[in-house]
């Protein structure tokens, strides 16, 4: 799970990320797969949120630091009893500690400068450690944020402006973890229509943030019914249950 500095607009709850996010870190399975963690080794989670994946990296009997930059979310990893530290992704302060970097559902809200943020990962790591995470790729929420940025621009809020993630095709992540000195041993985008459990509004209520801060009551209220509105043809069904367009880009590199 991921978090994002306020300054971008983007805040946290431990609750409401756990009542309408719990799926994020529900389906980051296949991604701790591939980081196939090992007994001893010590682990970097990047953009841990709540600490829900690096229990699991803990499990397995690695040494694991979550690093986030919510507070909140960063005080409930810790009353899991895991070593959790606030950190901003871009200016990571690691210095060839780790034998693995992971990251699930974290690097596409770290838009800023997404090299600073390899550039860290590189200076965390030690020789010839990996580099494994999935984040948002090319395709990823589409509808959803084609129709906040239509809402948003009707209500005169320049919704492109405002958008706050980075979705990356699989060439490109490739290529900058090469210029970075990374091989890249495997990378894809995945499609994942997600079902969610608390609806749009709760998805909305929880990760849109960034699209309605600043505005006023009355703006952001009518700006996030209609795109809800806008997009209950596609992504809702009879029964009303709603499902997300996402796209996941998911990679192992190492350092050469």
């Amino acid at each position: 799970m991921v978090s994002t500095a306020p300054a971008n607009g983007q805040r946290w709850t431990a609750d409401g990320y756990a009542r309408n996010g719990r799926f994020v870190a529900d389906l980051g399975q296949p991604v701790l797969d591939l980081l196939a963690p090992r007994p001893g080794e010590r682990v970097l989670d990047l953009g841990c949120g709540d600490g829900a994946l690096t229990a699991k990296i803990a499990e397995a009997g690695a040494e694991v630091v979550g690093a986030d930059s919510s507070p909140e979310l960063v005080e409930a990893a810790r009353v899991r009893g895991l070593d959790a530290r606030l950190v901003d992704g871009h200016a990571l302060p690691f210095e060839a500690q780790f034998d693995a970097v992971f990251s699930n559902a974290a690097l596409h809200w770290m838009k800023r400068d997404p090299d600073a943020v390899i550039a860290g990962v590189r200076r965390a790591l030690r020789p010839g450690g990996r580099f494994v995470g999935e984040m948002g790729g090319q395709g990823n929420v589409a509808a959803i944020c084609t129709a906040l940025l239509a809402a948003l621009d009707e209500q005169g809020a320049d919704g492109a402006a405002r958008h706050p993630w980075f979705f990356p095709t699989a060439d490109e992540y490739a290529a900058r973890l090469r210029a970075h000195g990374f091989a890249v041993g495997e990378i894809a985008l995945h499609p994942r229509p997600t079902p969610l459990p608390t609806g749009l509004e709760g998805w909305l209520a929880t990760f849109a943030d960034p699209f309605i801060a600043g505005l006023d009551g009355a703006t952001r209220t009518a700006a996030l019914d209609r795109a809800v509105a806008l997009l209950r043809p596609s992504l809702c069904d009879s029964a009303g249950r709603w499902t997300a367009d996402y796209v996941r880009l998911r990679f192992a590199a190492w350092l050469r």
